[in-house]
């Protein structure tokens, strides 16, 4: 009968000892960044050039490769000295979920590579690839403290050892195919998984997904891969890939990390801005409530989604009928009861079986600001949030 799985690390023997000039190698990289500004222009590096293999985080020893051959090299070193590879792969912009991983890596793993490439594939043709945050130099900043943290911690199996910041022309040799849903090109695609949820709505995003996961796991070959459990259709989609494909990499999900208040942490929250920031737990407010009535013993659909969509469309009436100049509009892609290894809806969620709550909404842009108003960075475009909480399963009595 199956259940939701559960991750529990399986540690291997520690590696050496680090020396004075290892303890500072931790570096992890985020998760939105280099599609027009490479990382030897944004981050004070010893190299000039973009496809230089010889530039490091500052201050640290943590080496930034951006061409194949540099990174197999350092790869075939890392075998040769049998330590294991963990690969936390990013697009920049990083915060606290994406340290979250790199810290679970760590102690995993004898080496973590941080990947950190904005991925046009995943951006349909009108999406917001040119505004995505560029953050290099503050990743660089979080990737050192982290370093130093991870090496006087001391309880690691390892550390972050290298930044992986490849080009376009490195991902996609043969030149990007494009961002149309029929644009031609070498592609994985991964169904019925990625038809759904996100994938009814950005028909081209899973596509890129699994796309740029499979390349990036080539070429890093890592024992183990790591995500976070706020994307969770991209779990679903990733671990299939890996399945399907016989690939030799583990995939390791990590919990949902979130603000004091429950919104989920997310390198797209910095468009928000004051007055949608404070809505934004709307989503995550919803996907309580359903949790709580499953929890209460609900377990048809109805008795479960019914009270949560109920609840958002009250939030929606109250704010529609305040001025321009106050309100927060946004509209509702979905709200989801699935189940948890096939993503189809359900109708009941089974004894034994369990369920993914996920939704999506879509902040949109502010009608009135104020004078001096926070809108958010890039002046505050629409912003899709996405949230999920796993309902375990229950034996029934």
């Amino acid at each position: 009968m199956s259940t939701i799985p559960r991750f529990l690390p399986r540690l291997r023997p520690l590696p050496p000892p680090r020396t004075a000039t290892t303890s500072f190698l931790l570096t992890t990289m985020s998760s939105r960044n280099l599609t027009t500004t490479s990382p030897s222009q944004a981050c004070k590096s010893t190299s000039s050039s973009p496809t230089s293999s010889s530039s490091t985080i500052p201050k640290t020893s943590i080496p930034i490769f951006r061409t194949l051959p540099s990174l197999r090299h350092w790869r075939r070193t890392q075998r040769d000295l049998h330590r294991t590879i963990g690969l936390v792969p990013t697009m920049g912009a990083l915060h606290s979920g994406h340290l979250s991983l790199i810290r679970q890596a760590a102690s995993e793993t004898s080496a973590v590579v941080v990947s950190i490439y904005v991925n046009p594939a995943q951006f349909g043709v009108n999406e917001d690839l040119a505004s995505y945050p560029k953050t290099w130099d503050s990743d660089c900043a979080l990737l050192r403290d982290l370093d130093r943290e991870l090496a006087e911690d001391g309880g690691n199996l390892g550390s972050v050892a290298a930044v992986f910041a490849p080009t376009d022309r490195t991902m996609y040799p043969s030149g990007f195919p494009g961002q149309e849903v029929d644009a031609k090109g070498s592609f994985v695609t991964i169904t019925p998984a990625g038809e759904k949820l996100e994938g009814v709505q950005r028909p081209t995003f899973f596509r890129g997904v699994a796309t740029v996961c499979m390349k990036l796991f080539n070429i890093v070959t890592p024992e183990k891969v790591y995500f976070g459990q706020k994307d969770v259709q991209q779990t679903v989609v990733i671990r299939k890939m890996v399945k399907d494909f016989c690939m030799d990499t583990e995939v390791r999900v990590g919990p949902t990390v979130r603000e004091s208040d429950g919104l989920a942490m997310s390198s797209r929250n910095v468009y928000l801005g004051t007055r949608r920031r404070a809505r934004a737990t709307v989503l995550s407010s919803a996907l309580k409530i359903a949790e709580a009535r499953y929890k209460s013993g609900a377990r048809s659909r109805g008795d479960i989604m019914g009270p949560a969509e109920s609840y958002v469309q009250s939030i929606q009436e109250a704010e529609e009928a305040k001025p321009p100049s106050q309100r927060v509009r946004f509209e509702i892609g979905y709200l989801s009861l699935a189940d948890p290894e096939t993503l189809e809806e359900l109708e009941t969620v089974e004894e034994g079986r369990g369920a993914v709550l996920s939704g999506a909404f879509k902040m949109l842009e502010v009608e009135e600001a104020g004078e001096g108003e926070d809108r958010g960075l890039s002046g505050g475009p629409a912003v899709r949030l996405i949230d999920n909480i796993i309902l375990e399963a229950v034996e029934e009595k």
